[in-house]
């Protein structure tokens, strides 16, 4: 009843090398509908959680969405990510963000030189742990025209001494208590490559969110406030760290998503 009425984007799957080390990295896109081969797309690119977790072929009606608004979806699997064996999946221990950061961007790159991504309109958003991506991506480069940071951990000592499940970091994420480290709990924080970003970017939470707490949402909200970079906090109400588990919270997060890149991709 649902599907005979709608045209889904073509889901596909892609390999491309790492520049850091040559590995073979796999990620996932979605064509707009009604692809046309002789055009190239806006490229949202949408980074998992976890980030022990793996994006694969399975249905998102969030992507899907996007997709339909016309935008070339990637979602990438880098390192990190489960399903590619232990090893692969225990390289960001100690390091974190890492060179997920390079797996994700020579992603990026591979599809802007099969010519189907326009690298002039490039734009980036995840949640949770894929927040923090974004996060650290807006940090590391001013290529994308816009960003949503979606329930991110901002400043690893902050989360740690705030978040539910504060009992588990120690000697896990980084070595030692915050106090005992604070040089490598700071070093691997989004916060602290702040005063680089130069990219609009959306920061969204969920009031309730006992996880990544609101608190840590505002320090990037905040922070751009000061810089004087274009922002906006969206706080969803009765949502906790799993926004999208209630549809109409999952509407609320992809439209505003959507609202605020066409902003950027009118330009």
């Amino acid at each position: 009843d649902i599907l005979g009425f709608r045209e889904l984007g073509k889901t596909e799957e892609i390999w491309y090398k790492s520049s850091y080390d040559g590995r073979d990295i796999q990620g996932w896109i979605v064509k707009p509908p009604f692809y046309d081969a002789s055009k190239t797309y806006p490229l949202l690119v949408e980074n998992h959680g976890g980030p022990i977790l793996n994006y694969g072929d399975r249905f998102t009606a969030e992507i899907q969405l996007y997709a339909a608004d016309g935008y070339l979806v990637f979602y990438p699997n880098p390192r990190g990510s489960t399903s590619y064996g232990e090893e692969f999946g225990n390289m960001l221990k100690n390091n974190y963000p890492g060179q997920d950061y390079d797996d994700v961007m020579d992603g990026v790159d591979f599809l802007i030189e099969k010519g189907i991504a326009d690298k002039n309109k490039l734009f980036v958003t995840g949640g949770s742990a894929g927040g923090i991506m974004t996060a650290w991506i807006i940090g590391k480069t001013n290529r994308f025209k816009a960003a949503a940071v979606v329930k991110p951990v901002m400043n690893w000592i902050s989360k740690t001494l705030t978040a539910d499940n504060y009992f588990y970091y120690a000697n896990s994420r980084y070595e030692g208590q915050p106090w005992e480290n604070f040089e490598q709990y700071w070093k691997f924080s989004p916060i602290s490559l702040v005063g680089n970003v130069t990219t609009p970017t959306m920061v969204m939470v969920g009031l309730n969110d006992l996880r990544t707490p609101p608190s840590e949402a505002k320090q990037l909200y905040h922070a751009l406030k000061l810089r004087k970079i274009e922002t906006v906090l969206v706080e969803i109400p009765d949502a906790s760290h799993g926004i999208a588990n209630k549809p109409s919270n999952l509407i609320s997060k992809v439209m505003h998503t959507l609202a605020w890149f066409e902003k950027y991709r009118r330009e």
